[in-house]
């Protein structure tokens, strides 16, 4: 069986976990989470809780990377845990809702904060009704589509140049974060008193139950910004001495971002009182880490944190293109998916068929317009397979009680069996508040049950 070649190191996996998880989420999601919980303590609350328990879905992600690296992370785990089948629905939901989506969302985010500091040109023809949704912001979906392609490219000459690309950006990202943390802290309008006083439209008495699920509704904001920190495992195959360099990277990775998102959010609600957040809410063309530092910096201020996002949704789009294209190059390597997608470039050893598929699959997704709909199925779907990699855990822990394992899940078996429980809660809480998206994303993942089949039948 023909692998991809291992060439990165540990620090190169840290800067990987960094750069396909700070995306956009963290300088917009306040704002929802906000209008959200009415209380600034209770946002920070928020990312805190989302950052622990993304910490421990990384650890119980790691402890099954360690033991079994290779391309495709879950893809490859499931399998041994679970069935073939499994893990074929856990790659046909990173085709269809997971990572594809992910990659169409970051692109057309970088595109529409591209026309924020430069604008595009706008189409100013006749547009019918059939074309209009085609139409609409063609250039901001032409912009975004050109990133996935260059990107793309990138990634096809070899993993070792979008690596560096993204080592490089992600500096550049922690450095920026640096500095509107220094700038808002020392900022002379900020006050400590913004972090303890609720909205003036918030309610006097809320139930502990009310509480609750005003904070799991307001999570799904907060996981958002921390989505992909399992991204890494999708490409173990490709890093030096994986069954330690996995578990190392994953945890150090998770708790770099969780540092800054809540810094950064400390900043925010410092420099600006909760009901400015709330009022933002009602704007959604409003991003609130560039109102924060626009009354900071002033103009300078705004550019600063354009550019940032500019930076930001550039590295992650790069960094998701770059492991889940791996997912599918394992599914085709099994014979579970398209098997040319299973190709390795005879130069660059790169998985180039299946860095194409994926590509073109999310371009359509840009201009289709539905990328939105679909990263709001995200995080029901996503957490339906982060809960199976803490049970998987559990599972190994009995069946295979001495198999070796650099890393074992701190807090065993309690932090495998606490994620399991927000797993449920989460999805049980999204199901009841916004079932069209859940059931959505359930049908868009069973519509790959009938192409499982059609690729059995042929390996047979």
């Amino acid at each position: 069986m023909q692998k991809l070649p291992a060439s990165l190191g540990l620090r190169s996996a840290i800067f990987m976990v960094v750069s396909v998880i700070l995306g956009s989420g963290v300088f917009k999601k306040v704002a929802m989470m906000s209008a959200t919980l009415q209380s600034p303590l209770l946002v920070l609350l928020c990312w805190v809780l989302a950052g622990f328990i993304s910490l421990a879905g990384a650890l119980c992600t790691a402890e099954m990377c360690g033991m079994y690296p290779s391309s495709g992370g879950e893809y490859f785990y499931f399998q041994k845990v679970y069935n073939r089948f499994f893990a074929y629905i856990f790659g046909w939901a990173n085709l269809v809702v997971l990572r594809t989506a992910s990659i169409a969302a970051l692109a057309y985010i970088f595109a529409q904060s591209f026309n924020s500091v430069i604008p595009l040109p706008e189409y100013s023809g006749n547009i019918t009704k059939s074309g209009s949704l085609f139409i609409d912001n063609l250039s901001v979906k032409a912009l975004a589509s050109l990133l996935i392609i260059v990107l793309s490219y990138i990634n096809y000459r070899g993993i070792k140049h979008a690596e560096k690309l993204s080592r490089y950006m992600s500096y550049l990202m922690i450095s920026a974060a640096a500095i509107i943390v220094i700038a808002g802290l020392m900022a002379p309008m900020g006050k400590f008193s913004n972090l303890t006083t609720a909205s003036t439209q918030a309610a006097t008495h809320l139930s502990f139950w009310q509480i609750i699920k005003a904070i799991t509704i307001a999570s799904l904001g907060a996981f958002w910004g921390y989505e992909g920190w399992n991204n890494i495992g999708m490409i173990g195959e490709e890093i030096k001495n994986p069954k330690r360099n996995l578990p190392l990277s994953l945890g150090i990775g998770t708790l770099i971002i969780m540092l800054i998102y809540v810094l950064l959010n400390i900043v925010y609600l410092y420099v600006l009182p909760i009901d400015s957040f709330i009022e933002m809410n009602n704007h959604p063309n409003q991003i609130a880490a560039v109102e924060v530092m626009k009354v900071v910096w002033g103009k300078w201020g705004e550019l600063f944190v354009a550019i940032l996002i500019l930076v930001t949704t550039f590295n992650a789009t790069n960094s998701t293109i770059l492991t889940s294209a791996r997912v599918f190059y394992a599914m085709a390597r099994d014979n579970n998916f398209y098997k040319p997608a299973a190709t390795v470039h005879p130069v660059y050893k790169t998985p180039s068929v299946a860095l194409f598929l994926q590509g073109i699959w999310s371009i359509i997704l840009v201009w289709s317009g539905t990328f939105d709909q679909l990263t709001d199925m995200l995080i029901f779907s996503a957490f339906i397979f982060y809960g199976a990699s803490a049970v998987a855990v559990i599972i190994m822990r009995k069946r295979a009680p001495n198999e070796p394992r650099f890393y074992k899940v701190i807090g065993y078996p309690f932090t495998p069996i606490l994620f399991c429980m927000f797993c449920i809660l989460l999805i049980g809480v999204t199901l009841f508040n916004q079932p069209r998206e859940a059931l959505s994303g359930v049908a868009l993942i069973a519509c790959g049950i009938p192409f499982y089949f059609y690729w059995t039948r042929k390996q047979s």
